[in-house]
């Protein structure tokens, strides 16, 4: 299936709550089980992008959501500083101040189908399987 048209967010502190609803709303009308999951990485991608992603700038995140053989197909589009979830340091957990915990757990519960960055704007592709998986 090619990806449906995103939910535009603007960035900022209603960012997170936003994207929540669009996940609940998804998971109602496709029936998943994983709702709670799906939420739970939703949140900490876009809360990483507001917190730590690029200060001021960056614009609207784009996030996508459908159905696929296996799972769910996530993608976050964004504009802040490059980020490929792959490259960044592995955490030693537990986290003493939680730094680097949420992408922990994003990284468990999801498998990362691809990155690029093109134009000034991240694409970051997750499949959240059916089941939890690691990657």
């Amino acid at each position: 299936m090619t990806a449906p048209p995103p939910l535009r967010i603007a960035r900022g502190p209603g960012a997170a709550g936003e994207a929540i609803a669009y996940v609940r709303r998804f998971a109602e009308r496709e029936a998943l089980a994983e709702a709670d999951t799906l939420a739970v990485i939703v949140e900490e991608l876009v809360c990483n992008l507001v917190e730590h992603g690029c200060g001021d700038a960056g614009g609207d995140i784009e996030l996508a959501l459908w159905r696929e053989a296996g799972g769910t197909h996530l993608r976050l589009c964004d504009g802040c500083d490059p980020f490929d979830p792959r490259d960044a340091p592995q955490p030693e957990l537990p986290p003493e101040r939680g730094g680097g915990g949420g992408l922990a757990i994003v990284r468990a519960w999801t498998r990362v189908l691809g990155y690029a960055r093109a134009d000034g704007r991240n694409r970051l592709d997750l499949l959240v399987p059916d089941e939890r998986g690691g990657n």
